[in-house]
């Protein structure tokens, strides 16, 4: 139970924290906002990455290391494997997909809301700048482990969602 409890403390530290900056701190700079939230995610997930690569030999090439954050590096964080992982090695894309990112569902709009149109454009604005967080996160673990990457999320079909599940996908264009 203490496990449980502390992990959804630290999913609410995580909401407060891209609340604050996006409405309190940068309210009238978005972008500038999203640069913050994104680069606070850089230098947590190259923190994160050494401790959970200590004991282990470096990655002979890009597909290993994006198989590591797949597997051992996302289960770490959010105690789950990514889902789906597409890889286009010509072009040097991959695209991981999450369809149960824990974070979304605290922020995701009551479809019974009288206000349904504004609800869902504030309920939008926040998963967007929610999705900078994770992005820094991995853009920080590939950068240390010697892969330099852009990171993007698409969430295009939130805050909708069928039965629960939500679709989160992240593209590595290295």
């Amino acid at each position: 139970m203490g496990r449980e409890v502390a992990e959804s403390c630290f999913d609410g530290l995580i909401i407060e924290m891209v609340s604050a900056y996006g409405r309190r701190f940068y309210a009238t700079k978005p972008d500038l906002a999203s640069r913050r939230i994104e680069a606070i995610g850089f230098q947590v997930g190259h923190q994160l990455i050494e401790r959970y690569t200590v004991e282990r030999p470096r990655f002979s090439d890009h597909l290993e290391a994006i198989k590591f954050i797949c597997k051992e590096f996302w289960s770490e964080l959010f105690k789950k494997q990514i889902d789906n992982l597409k890889t286009n090695h010509r072009v040097g894309t991959f695209v991981l997909q999450d369809n149960k990112f824990r974070w979304f569902t605290r922020v995701l709009i009551d479809p019974s809301s009288e206000d349904n149109e504004a609800s869902q454009g504030s309920s939008s604005e926040a998963t967007s700048m929610l999705l900078h967080f994770p992005c820094g996160i991995i853009r920080g673990a590939l950068s240390n482990v010697g892969i330099s990457c852009a990171v993007s999320a698409d969430a295009s079909n939130l805050p909708s969602c069928e039965s629960g599940i939500l679709v989160f996908a992240l593209k590595f264009s290295i």
